[in-house]
């Protein structure tokens, strides 16, 4: 499986991509209070449906011998990181922190991103946590070019995260996508000394996603085994997007959700 996709690859997931930025956008518009976590995720559904696509989390396995994941978007609310399941009988709440993760298989390929939601009115440290990650990760992604190292990401995203006193979810990174869900290389939010040396190259794709709390940074699984939460129980913050290594940046394959 090569890390480095071709120009016809790119071509694709860019119209991939864009479709899954268009469905995010809606479901952010639809999480409002009182909506079903299971309606939320219809919409996945059907708009990936309508274009030809099919979402790459429903039946998906992180261990072969492990539960099926039953839909097509994680959505984790509060003090869950990633991976909540959308299940009928669970509603939005005022002042809810929903993290929308979603991806998507499309002419063959797969794009992977995330948002967070604040629903209604919430504390303002609520707040600068929810902006903060994703100004981590554009600050991230703004390191990416061709001859750089993927550390340089985490560093930066470290170096911003570090001086507000949240923590960086360690045991969770972003990663290669295109191929599979999950593809080589790993990409820490974090400044990992012990990481092998990995220099980007053009045609790479990559999902950044730092993943801030608002307390420490160590997390489990609950028992559903799949929704990670924190230990604490402190709220978290979750942003994705999937980007092409270019010859002098990067390129956007998934466009940022929240840009009205």
């Amino acid at each position: 499986m090569s890390m480095v996709k071709s120009p016809e690859e790119i071509a694709k997931l860019r119209e991939g991509g864009a479709l899954l930025s268009r469905t995010l956008a809606e479901i952010r518009k639809a999480c409002v209070v009182g909506a079903h976590t299971q309606e939320l995720d219809a919409i996945a559904r059907k708009r990936f449906a309508e274009a030809g696509g099919e979402p790459s989390f429903l039946g998906y396995k992180i261990d072969p011998k492990g539960i099926p994941f039953p839909g097509a978007v994680c959505i984790s609310i509060n003090e869950e990181v990633v991976h909540g399941l959308p299940i009928p009988d669970r509603v939005i709440k005022e002042g809810d922190v929903v993290g929308l993760d979603i991806g998507v298989w499309y002419k063959g390929l797969c794009t992977d991103m995330a948002t967070t939601v604040i629903v209604g009115e919430t504390d303002e440290k609520t707040k600068d946590l929810v902006a903060s990650t994703r100004e981590a990760l554009r600050i991230g992604i703004e390191q990416i070019k061709a001859g750089a190292f993927i550390h340089d990401i985490g560093n930066a995203i470290e170096d911003f995260i570090k001086p507000k006193g949240y923590g960086i979810v360690k045991d969770l990174v972003g990663h290669g996508v295109g191929h599979a869900v999950h593809e080589a290389p790993q990409v820490p939010n974090y400044r990992e000394r012990r990481a092998p040396q990995v220099k980007l190259q053009e045609g790479m794709v990559l999902a950044i996603e730092p993943m801030i709390t608002l307390g420490d940074w160590r997390v489990y699984m609950k028992d559903d085994e799949w929704t990670i939460a924190t230990v604490d129980g402190s709220t978290c913050a979750h942003f994705e997007l999937t980007v092409a290594v270019t010859k002098d940046g990067y390129e956007l394959l998934t466009p940022w959700p929240d840009l009205d």
